[in-house]
């Protein structure tokens, strides 16, 4: 179930693994209200939703007994859903984004065009498979089904770093300080921006 609004939008996906309602606001004040299950998704999607002044709310329930990957990317297909339902037909917006996000001895690059051609390239290197109970390889699952589902073509580069979490916090938050500025509405883009006039 979708419903679409001014630059919001709510996304309900239940499946015989998760349960997960979530609403965006894209034009929101960085307010988060987060509840996967997964401590450390909580974590990461509070730093996107503040460094990306977005509002976001999510509630899932997934099979957490098994392991976390089936609610991490469900959580990263419903928040990809929520952006390109909120986004419409992308009129107005900026569609790049780009960050560089230091994060102490950590520093990551983030560009994002808002193509409806979603690719993934994710150039990150972690020492530490876990961080807490948390398998960091679920970083880039997150990211995949966040890219295919947001229609997003996504570069994230560690230029440097050693600790895990500094990683991948770098991450969350440049990709929502790229988000914001690639889904920002712009005074000097009338109608899609695009020579062929559609994405």
């Amino acid at each position: 179930m979708e419903q679409q609004g001014a630059r919001t939008s709510t996304i309900e996906r239940k499946t015989g693994e998760t349960d997960i309602h979530l609403i965006l606001d894209l034009d929101g004040e960085g307010k988060a209200a987060i509840d996967t299950g997964v401590p450390f998704l909580d974590h990461m999607l509070t730093l996107f939703t503040v460094h990306g002044f977005f509002d976001l709310a999510i509630s899932a329930k997934g099979d957490i007994e098994v392991d976390d990957h089936h609610t991490v990317e469900d959580v990263g297909i419903c928040l990809g859903q929520a952006f390109s339902r909120a986004l419409g037909g992308k009129s107005g917006i900026n569609r790049y984004g780009s960050c560089h996000m230091p994060m102490d001895e950590t520093l990551v690059r983030v560009v994002a065009d808002i193509s409806n051609r979603p690719f993934l390239q994710y150039n990150v290197s972690l020492s530490d498979q876990k961080i807490g109970t948390f398998d960091t390889g679920l970083g880039k699952e997150f990211l995949r089904a966040f890219s295919q589902h947001a229609g997003v073509t996504l570069h994230i580069d560690m230029l440097h770093g050693e600790n895990g979490h500094h990683i991948l916090e770098a991450v969350f938050k440049g990709l929502g300080r790229t988000m914001h500025e690639a889904s920002a509405l712009s005074e000097h883009v009338s109608g899609v921006l695009s020579s062929k006039g559609l994405l």
